[in-house]
């Protein structure tokens, strides 16, 4: 005997394994990709910036947030040969107000410093040892 009750905001449904037998009758809906309430990526499907993207982790909004939105525009848009260099002045003012507020935008520490400092070093040491080979 299947039966469902309600507690507090929760449905609780008990079936029985002749309910679990009967197929489905329900009808999927297709998703209506304009849907403001239906989670988008990065960008719209119109082109423009979706600055509630989880994927920019915030940034879009607090102190630095118009800076960030300036310099991220910039860039998304941006028609030059080597994309968003035109957007210097817009990423320089990001930075400069990102300093203004360490505890929020940490720099990077030593220690990623020096790991990427190895890398850039092992990198070009790589194609070093390729010629060494090559001339063998």
């Amino acid at each position: 005997m299947s039966y469902c009750r309600q507690e507090g905001k929760d449905r609780i449904i008990f079936a029985t394994k002749e309910d679990h037998e009967t197929p489905s009758s329900a009808e999927l809906v297709a998703d209506d990709p304009d849907d403001p309430y239906e989670e988008q990526g990065l960008i719209l499907p119109n082109g423009d910036i979706n600055w509630n993207c989880p994927c920019l982790g915030g940034m879009a909004s607090g102190p630095c947030g118009e800076q960030f939105k300036s310099a991220f525009s910039c860039f998304h848009y941006s028609t030059e040969e080597i994309k968003g260099s035109d957007c210097v002045d817009q990423f320089r003012a990001m930075q400069e107000c990102m300093q203004k507020y360490p505890d929020l935008y940490p720099q990077e520490d030593e220690n990623e410093e020096k790991s990427s400092k190895d890398l850039e070093a092992t990198s070009e040491e790589v194609p070093a040892a390729k010629e060494e080979k090559g001339s063998s």
